[in-house]
């Protein structure tokens, strides 16, 4: 019981102590949720999509028409001590077409018009045709290729450029020739209405000789 006070003062100031440190941990906590992604590291059995390949021979394809290829686990190249499991979906269709090739006429893609005053004639190319070269059916229905877009807006007079001929059709390539030289005449508009005359229309007044007074 020696130094009973001194013990007694000791553990007082200690409790003092620890609530002045712990009051700001007592107030209310908020909670917040965060996305964290997840990485993968020291996996023995690493397989990532790039990896994965599934050849499907196609030599056996000999006549057009569709076709249907079923994928199975097996045809899959894994490292030996993967296994697919299954492969979802497992079939996929497409159809097998003829190639053909077809000289179609080129058109000018044209955009916008000259300013007031003026109109464009008729274009020119050289050459006038391309040969394409796609699936049978598209090709045999392709009436026309076009070229790239032609700007007009603010055309005064006839220019010669080359452009590059285009395909809508990702299927159908331009095979000969890529670019075509186009000549767009672009001439003065002549009329009976100039382009800058006045809407007014202009009155002609005649007037009557005075009559003579009998003599």
């Amino acid at each position: 019981m020696k130094n009973l006070g001194l013990k007694f003062v000791s553990l007082l100031l200690a409790c003092v102590v620890w609530f002045l440190v712990s009051a700001p941990r007592r107030e209310p906590a908020s909670e917040r949720v965060f996305a964290a992604s997840v990485s993968l590291v020291r996996v023995p059995r690493a397989v990532s999509s790039q990896s994965l390949e599934v050849p499907v021979d196609l030599s056996w394809l000999q006549q057009p028409g569709d076709v249907t290829i079923t994928l199975r686990p097996q045809a899959i190249n894994v490292p030996p001590e993967v296994e697919v499991v299954a492969i979802e979906p497992n079939k996929f269709k497409f159809r097998v077409e003829q190639l053909r090739q077809r000289a179609v006429p080129i058109r000018p893609f044209l955009v916008g018009e000259p300013p007031a005053g003026y109109i464009t004639g008729e274009p020119a190319l050289e050459p006038e045709r391309a040969l394409v070269s796609g699936p049978a059916s598209q090709i045999l229905n392709l009436s026309e290729v076009a070229t790239e877009r032609i700007i007009m807006t603010g055309r005064t007079a006839t220019f010669r450029q080359s452009v590059a001929i285009v395909s809508d059709s990702p299927l159908v390539r331009i095979v000969t020739p890529l670019t075509t030289q186009i000549t767009v005449p672009v001439l003065a508009e002549i009329g009976p209405n100039p382009p800058f005359a006045s809407d007014t229309t202009a009155t002609t007044t005649t007037t009557s000789p005075p009559k003579r007074k009998p003599e």
